[in-house]
Formats: structure tokens, C-alpha cells, sequence
């Protein structure tokens, strides 16, 4: 991979940790748009526009460098959750998540110049049953607060995933493996 160095634009820190684990050498530019989803907006178009937006809006800031951005969504019942407004959301969302298979969807987009690329990666993921005791206990850990689908699989809330179906990183927050293709072509 010819890149040596690129722009993430997110404040993210598990994307951080992410790209760190890789090999990937990046500087962090957060890009500030709205993320409030379009009516009707389909989620895979959704975290796409995200995505693309936030790559465009940090690209014009950051020349000779190639921009890196993303959004991740939980879809579950056919909702949208992105990150509980309080503990209450959160515990609406885990009940939707508990004993029931959801889809978590990340758009990619990466800048370089004038080309721009962007994908979507969907997993899906697969809760146990939760009681309300169980619920309760994860929300107080603090762990869903900042969350797109009020839990992180990484931490507390990986004693509740019972199987996944694709890229496990993509749950984190990144598709690794479809960054580093995304990277690897921009050298063709």
C-alpha cells in the first residue's frame, strides 16, 4: 500500500483504535455536519450521505492528503438507532435489541484529490435474551451513552452477543478490511 499517511474525520476513538491496530498512520480533522436523517431516507443511504459529506467537508481543508470517513448506524426493526439521547432511550433500545437479530450498517467514503469512493458494509448481529435486571445493569455501566445502538461489542455488552455475521470491526465502528482495499486501490 503506497499511502502513507491519511486525514480521519471523525473524533472517534474506537475508529482511532481501529486504524492504530492496523498499521494505518492517520491525523484526526472531525468533520462537523448534521447527521439528522433525511425523510424517508433509506439507512444504507443515510450513512453513505454521512459518510460522503463528511469526506467532502474535511477534504477541503486538508490537501495532498487522502480523507477518511465514515458513519455507523444500528437498524433494528426497521429503526434507525443512532446513539441514546439519555439512559431511557438507551434502555428502549437495548429491549429492541434483546432476543432479536439487527443490522449494524457503516458508510465509507474516502477523498483523494478529485476521486471519491464510498461503500457500505452491513453486519449483522445477533442478541441474547435480556431481562430488565440485565438492562438496567448495562445502562449504569455508562457504556451505551455515546453508542449508535446504545452498546458497544467490545466492552460490557459483549456478554449479551450471542453470533455475527461479517466483519466484526465493522461493529466497532470501521470496516478494517474494507478501508484497507479502499487505501490499497487508490496506489493502482
Amino acid at each position: 500500500m503506497a499511502v502513507q499517511r491519511i486525514i480521519l474525520a471523525s473524533a472517534s476513538p474506537r475508529r482511532a483504535e481501529l486504524l492504530r491496530a492496523a498499521g494505518i498512520a492517520f491525523d484526526v480533522l472531525p468533520a462537523d455536519v448534521d447527521e439528522t436523517p433525511h425523510p424517508g431516507e433509506l439507512p444504507v443511504a443515510y450513512v453513505r450521505r454521512l459518510a460522503e459529506e463528511k469526506a467532502r467537508t474535511v477534504a477541503a481543508s486538508a490537501r495532498n492528503y487522502p480523507v477518511l470517513a465514515a458513519d455507523t448506524t444500528v437498524v433494528a426493526d426497521g429503526q434507525i438507532l443512532g446513539k441514546p439521547a439519555d439512559d431511557p432511550d438507551a434502555r428502549r433500545m437495548l429491549h429492541l435489541l434483546s432476543g432479536a437479530t439487527h443490522d449494524v450498517i457503516t458508510g465509507v467514503a474516502l477523498v483523494h484529490g478529485c476521486q471519491m469512493q464510498a461503500h457500505v458494509e452491513t453486519t449483522s448481529v445477533a442478541f441474547i435474551e435480556m431481562n430488565d435486571e440485565e438492562i438496567d445493569w448495562y445502562v449504569s455501566t455508562g457504556e451505551p451513552c455515546d453508542k449508535a445502538g446504545a452498546y458497544a461489542i467490545q466492552g460490557y455488552a459483549s456478554r449479551f452477543i450471542a453470533r455475527i455475521d461479517g466483519s466484526y470491526s465493522n461493529v466497532v465502528g470501521l470496516p478494517i478490511a474494507l478501508v484497507y482495499r479502499m487505501l490499497a486501490s487508490l496506489s493502482d
